[in-house]
This record gives structure tokens, sequence and C-alpha cells, in this order.
């Protein structure tokens, strides 16, 4: 049995793994508010771009928490394309869930589909991102904590798509944030603790990709999407402000109609 590290450069990679997570979870809830301040394609505009946010952040955290992943007796690879896969069956479910709250008519309803569906999916996306771990050894799973990951992440996806549509001050968004990267950070770590790895001692390269090859530059480059994009939406004006602004305009535009037509009499 290989001795399992989950944190092999200290509290970093919990630490900036959680950190990801709430970033994530801070930019989608405000984009879902965005959405349904919005109609046409504004609203399926801003629901995608809340999907993408919370799916880049799951993903980012799961990898940026493998960084710190090892075992003993044993290099790691990953699997590239099913590496990848994952981070495409994250954005999916997300945004299956994201929408059907956005859309759904009866919100009750839409809420638990869309929490089901997304809890679910961000779960594949974990255990998919882990069957793309390469060792020498055989990796088995503790079926009670698989089960209780499983609960967390339908929990957490429900707990966050309810929060999209009932916080709207900054304030509650940050601290729904901070929740919601707690239950997520939750639900990986829940999933790595039921692993268990039986080293095979061998000399054989292993295929795949090395954590720093691959993981960590993708993990960088969407870490600067969820800047970019938090800095986009922090400077976009709300629909709230939108309607301000056109109602002054509109106010405006009729105080210097009289004086126009005054002009033209003259």
């Amino acid at each position: 049995m290989g001795h399992l590290d989950h944190a092999a450069f200290g509290w970093l990679t919990p630490v900036l793994s959680y950190a990801m997570a709430c970033i994530g979870a801070a930019l989608g809830l405000r984009c879902t508010m965005r959405a349904l301040g919005a109609s046409g394609r504004s609203r399926r505009n801003w629901l995608i771009t809340a999907a993408s946010a919370i799916g880049t952040g799951i993903w980012t955290m799961h990898f940026v928490a493998m960084l710190g992943f090892g075992v003993t007796g044993t290099d790691i690879r990953y699997d590239v394309p099913l590496t990848v896969l994952s981070l495409l069956v994250a954005m999916v479910v997300v945004c299956a869930g994201v929408f059907a709250v956005g859309y759904g008519a009866d919100r009750t309803r839409a809420l638990l589909i869309g929490g089901l569906t997304t809890g679910l999916g961000v779960a594949s996306m974990h255990y998919l991102g882990m069957a793309a771990v390469r060792l020498h050894g055989d990796v088995t799973y503790d079926a009670v904590r698989v089960g209780l990951s499983v609960l967390i992440a339908v929990l957490a996806a429900t707990a966050a798509l309810w929060a999209a549509l009932n916080i709207k001050s900054p304030i509650a968004v940050t601290l729904a944030s901070l929740v919601m990267g707690l239950a997520v950070s939750s639900m990986h770590y829940t999933g790595m603790f039921a692993v268990r790895v039986h080293v095979t001692p061998s000399g054989e390269a292993l295929p795949g990709a090395t954590a720093m090859q691959f993981i960590f530059p993708l993990a960088v480059g969407l870490g600067s999407y969820l800047f970019l994009t938090s800095a986009f939406v922090a400077l976009s004006p709300t629909t709230g402000e939108r309607a301000a602004s056109a109602s002054a305009q509109q106010a405006e535009n009729a105080q210097g109609l009289p004086g126009r037509r005054q002009a033209r009499t003259v």
C-alpha cells in the first residue's frame, strides 16, 4: 500500500485551490444574477459566462489540489485527453444546471433538477480526472466515502444555484462564494480520502504528462481567464445601471426638445 500525500507543498495547494473555487463561484453568481435581470440573447450570454466561470473554478480547484498529490514508490502522470474531457464535462453539466435555473418556469423544480444534474456532473468530472491518473499500481476506492463525496457535490451544486436565484447584495454573494468554495473543496478531499493505491514497483516509463508539464500551465491559463472575466463583469454596467442611464438620456432629450422647437420658431 503506497502512502498518499495530499499536500506535498504544504498548505499552498489546498489554500490556492480553495481560492480558485471561491473566485469561480463568486463570478458565476454575479453572472447568473445579471442573466436573471436580462432577456433574449443577453440572458443566454450571461448564463454561458456563469457556467464557464463555475465549471472552470471547480475544475481548476480540483487540479490545483492535485498538484500536491503524490504516492510514495511511484511517479504520477496524467492522460491528456481524459484530463481535457473532464474539463469539458465540468463545463457542459454546469451549463445544463445554470440554464435549467435561468429558463425554468417552476423555480423549485428547476433548482432540484439543476442541482442534481450539476452535482452528478461535478462528481463525474472529479472521478474522470482521477481516471486520468497514471501510476505504477492499482487504484481502488472506499465506496462509502465516494458516495459521501457525490452527496456533497449535489448539495453544493443545489446550494450554489439557490444562491444564484435568491442572493442579490455583493456582501451576500461574497459570503455565499466562500461557503460554496468550502463545499467544493470538501467534496474533492472527501473523494481523495476514498482513494487507496497498491503500488507495484516498475522501471517502465509511465504514459502521459507530468503535472508541471500539463496541469500547471492549463490551471494558470484558466485561472487567468477567471481573473480577467471577473474584471470585465465588475466593470460592465448592471441592468439597473443601464436602465437608469437610458432614463436619464431620455429625460435630457425631452428637456432639450422644447428649446430646439423654440429655436426653429424664431
